[in-house]
């Protein structure tokens, strides 16, 4: 028995979750739909159109809402963090097809407005290298990508 996640991440999107969730699954091995709410008779929507709904990627539930006219930003993202440059790669790749945006520093934004940081482990523990020459080698690389590198931020930490 799974015992339910307390504290879960909701996106609204604009009328079109299903399309949001449908989109993540196919991204994301191993993910799955949880539960879904639809519209009955009274509505909210057209009857059988999604409400909301609960899904897991890589473990981490999330919800999603129907709404109306929500856009969303840079203040809000979703952190993967990934141990190999092929990850990297195809997660960059994917989401950021079909009118997704790269942005800088491994920021990007999927083709729903969503914020992402595609995060290499090898970053994140070089950034926080005891020696602050090397950790400050790293950031300044990091600052002139925009999908990580993690031959080149290795390079510059040597």
């Amino acid at each position: 028995m799974t015992t339910p996640q307390k504290l879960k991440t909701c996106l609204w999107f604009s009328n079109n979750a299903e399309e949001a969730v449908k989109y993540y699954l196919s991204i994301f091995k191993g993910s799955r739909i949880l539960s879904e709410l639809r519209s009955g008779d009274a509505g909210p929507g057209p009857k059988g159109s999604l409400v909301m709904a609960e899904f897991e990627l890589h473990g981490q539930r999330l919800m999603v809402l129907n709404g109306a006219h929500q856009k969303f930003n840079e203040t809000f993202s979703l952190v993967v963090t990934c141990e190999t440059q092929e990850e990297v790669d195809e997660l960059w790749s994917k989401l950021t097809a079909d009118g997704g945006a790269e942005s800088q520093c491994g920021w990007l934004k999927d083709r729903f407005g969503v914020s992402w940081q595609i995060v290499p482990s090898a970053l994140i523990r070089l950034i926080q290298h005891p020696d602050p020459a090397k950790a400050g080698r790293v950031m300044q690389a990091m600052m002139q990508m925009k999908k990580i590198d993690i031959a080149r931020i290795e390079e510059a930490a040597r």
